[in-house]
């Protein structure tokens, strides 16, 4: 199983960018998934933001969390149509001839439409976000925010909340394939994943507590919160990343005045 987050070794046009400017295309990539309502458009941007993550070498990375994406999508819509069921009604969640609760859940073609552009705009955004982040060393993201006068309390919390994501999925890994190897036997079926959950929550946190308190010290010892620091590696900003910024530039004007024209 794949890394979640986690920074990627490659040499993709999209890791050749600055960290600037992949801010600025996850700034435009999600003002326009929030501000449009056209499933059309959403359904667009996510075919664009596929075709980058193959363009940049990312593609299987970014492919491979889609099941969890599109499941978390689903139950976007399901939820979706059990509290907004508004327009006309094409069914019922619950079939009429069912006894007591038959034709208490109606599924409307409003709540339906409503539930595509939420899941829409939630793949969008993980898509975009999970580019940036697997194609940018936290080391440069760290010193590109830090230019940007961002506390580094803030920056430091941010970034350590990034780096834990993988190490807590590849601890919980190691620690289920630890209780295998000692026969427990959680059993077959949903019920039996369930009951793996808890020998693997208890080490876990313990564990990440234990880190922390690590990473703490280590911390406080390479002086992250002196005034004066310096870095190894300077990142410039490129003729590539000036051409996409004015790319992304023109391509959020356009869309601000298909907006205006009530087009999106």
């Amino acid at each position: 199983m794949a890394e979640i987050l986690a920074y990627v070794y490659k040499d993709g046009f999209f890791h050749l960018l600055h960290p600037v400017t992949k801010i600025v295309f996850i700034v435009v990539v999600s003002l326009m998934c929030i501000i449009s309502t056209n499933p059309v458009f959403l359904f667009a941007l996510v075919f664009v933001i596929l075709l980058i993550a193959y363009l940049g070498k990312l593609y299987t990375e970014v492919i491979e969390q889609s099941r969890l994406i599109i499941m978390m999508s689903i139950v976007f819509i399901i939820i979706t149509v059990i509290t907004m069921p508004n327009g006309i009604i094409i069914g019922y969640l619950i079939p009429i001839g069912f006894p007591v609760l038959g034709g208490t859940v109606p599924v409307t073609w409003g709540a339906i439409e409503i539930g595509v552009i939420l899941s829409l705009r939630f793949m969008i955004l993980i898509y975009a976000f999970q580019i940036f982040i697997i194609s940018t060393k936290p080391r440069d993201l760290v010193h590109t925010l830090e230019k940007m006068r961002m506390p580094i309390d803030y920056v430091l919390m941010f970034i350590i909340a990034l780096r834990f994501i993988p190490t807590l999925q590849i601890e919980g890994i190691r620690i289920h394939e630890a209780q295998l190897a000692r026969g427990y036997n959680p059993g077959p079926g949903f019920m039996g994943r369930i009951r793996s959950v808890a020998p693997i929550i208890v080490p876990l946190v313990s564990n990440a507590l234990l880190r922390a308190n690590v990473l703490g010290l280590t911390i406080d010892m390479r002086g992250y919160r002196t005034i004066t620091r310096t870095h190894v590696r300077e990142m410039e900003l490129v003729f590539s990343d000036y051409a996409v910024m004015g790319s992304l530039v023109c391509i959020a004007c356009g869309f601000f005045v298909l907006l205006v024209l009530q087009i999106m």
